[in-house]
């Protein structure tokens, strides 16, 4: 028999822990925290076909993060389902705004996603990125005078390049994958 978290707190606290893991999943990657991004995953997190493990996977995030400019990852729905107290699965919806060269991309994503408790903390085992679409935008945000916040509502913001890792991925060289 399946043993799920014994009281009702406990499973609060284990949907409200996975929740945090897509939250810190979409600023890691909008600001290019690699090290943060691959701390949320098992240590010996499977990468491809061949490859296992946070360095791996962390070459992967790499290149692949710099083959786009800015990205906002807006999580939403975010449906869990306990499998035993230390195993569960779960299926959120993200709206990605995506910069690609000159283009903006609007997408909606669907993460399928299998979790595991290790050592009391919770971590993506797997992460299935899937679309429903991605859509070009007739323009891009990026393409505007600063805003100069509070003086303009409208313009070009400070984020992401107010994150310290945002620099930082920029100006390290790539990872040897």
């Amino acid at each position: 028999m399946v043993a799920l978290p014994e009281n009702q707190l406990e499973r609060l606290l284990a949907h409200e822990e996975i929740r945090q893991l897509a939250a810190h999943y979409a600023v890691a990657v909008d600001s290019r925290d690699l090290d943060a991004l691959v701390a949320l995953f098992v240590a010996d997190v499977r990468v491809g076909r061949d490859a296992r493990g946070r360095e791996a996977l962390r070459a992967s995030f790499d290149a692949s993060l710099r083959d786009i400019g800015v990205s906002i990852l807006n999580v939403g729905t975010h449906a869990i389902d306990l499998i035993d107290a230390d195993h569960a699965t779960g299926l959120v919806y993200c709206h990605g705004q995506i910069q690609h060269g000159e283009r903006w991309i609007h997408q909606m994503i669907l993460y399928r996603d299998t979790y595991e408790r290790r050592d009391g903390r919770w971590y993506f085992v797997r992460r299935i990125h899937e679309l429903w679409y991605g859509q070009q935008a007739p323009t891009s945000p990026l393409d505007q005078p600063p805003a100069n916040w509070p003086e303009r509502h409208d313009g070009l913001g400070t984020v992401p390049g107010s994150w310290p890792s945002w620099s930082a991925f920029w100006s390290a060289p790539p990872s040897a994958g």
